[in-house]
């Protein structure tokens, strides 16, 4: 699979050149040829759980599965084109912690991003977010409509991780690629200020949305931004040809995020590179000269997953 040409992703060369006037003849070319099937930008899977519910009146949730599946999968995010195999593979699981009324429920939503790497038929997950705190309505029968100028406790929720999810696959093609996206992100949580919903302000939990996307979006957080874009196209996407090149380029990552680290305190996005990533770089580091040197490092930048760095020296 491959979704980028160069450095850039493929949507955006396939954007950009049906924007230039002059080139007529890539167009007659195009016209000439069967038109590429095109696709929306996410291939979202969904699993809802609602085993903690205990009754057969909450059989009604499994039709919002299907809803939230159609939802995530059949809008139009951006003005991007998309082939259907540079969609962006995600995944939405949501656990129905509790039914305040048979309408009114808490859960969980554990949203998970992935991009393929390049010259390889894997995939690598760029990032994986734990949100505990949800409150939504949902009535049996109730369709979700996409209206980004009006919050609702359901879908406000759902397009503000489209977009992130947006944000992140979009900053590992391009420096701060991502921008535009977590801006759309950042003004659905303008919207969500003052629902009282719990999930999007440091009232109900610091590890919120409102944090995350303002983190994202702020200066001081750009050396993060700019360690995707250089950890997954000048690092993973050239490990097959060129590992100790790569495993050079990664650690070097590793030594930026050491610096920034320093710099800021209680850093959500930073915690969630480590979260997602602490595997993948054990396995990245595992062979080659640089074992040692990148043991010392992650044990002091990301102490809390040292249990699986000790496999670096075992």
């Amino acid at each position: 699979m491959q979704r980028f040409t160069g450095s850039r992703p493929r949507r955006i060369v396939v954007r950009s050149l049906f924007r230039l006037g002059s080139a007529l003849l890539l167009l007659a070319a195009v016209a000439a040829a069967p038109p590429p099937a095109t696709a929306q930008e996410l291939s979202c899977q969904v699993q809802l759980d609602r085993s903690q519910l205990s009754g057969s009146e909450f059989s009604f949730l499994d039709d919002l599965e299907r809803r939230i599946r159609e939802y995530m999968n059949t809008q139009d995010w951006t003005d991007d084109r998309f082939l259907a195999h540079e969609q962006i593979v995600c995944s939405l699981q949501i656990v129905i912690l509790e039914s305040v009324t048979l309408s009114d429920f808490r859960a969980r939503l554990i949203v998970t991003s992935r991009r393929p790497i390049h010259g390889t038929s894997q995939s690598t997950i760029v990032t994986r977010i734990n949100d505990a705190e949800w409150r939504f309505e949902y009535g049996r029968g109730t369709s979700l409509q996409y209206d980004p100028q009006q919050y609702n406790a359901l879908t406000s929720v759902l397009d503000f991780y489209a977009y992130v999810i947006l944000g992140y696959d979009y900053d590992t093609f391009s420096e701060l690629g991502g921008t535009p996206h977590f801006e759309t992100a950042r003004r659905i949580a303008n919207l969500a200020e003052g629902s009282g919903d719990p999930g999007w302000s440091a009232v109900s939990s610091q590890r919120n949305r409102r944090q995350l996307i303002d983190d994202l979006l702020s200066q001081r957080h750009q050396p993060l931004r700019r360690a995707y874009y250089r950890y997954h196209l000048n690092g993973l996407d050239r490990f097959v040809k060129a590992p100790q090149k790569a495993r050079a380029v990664v650690f070097d990552v590793v030594e930026t995020l050491q610096t920034l680290n320093q710099n800021l305190t209680n850093s959500y996005p930073l915690d969630l590179f480590f979260s997602t990533k602490y595997q993948e770089l054990t396995a990245l580091f595992a062979d080659g000269d640089l074992q040692s040197r990148a043991y010392n490092l992650l044990t002091q930048v990301d102490p809390s997953h040292s249990s699986e760095y000790n496999r670096l020296v075992q």
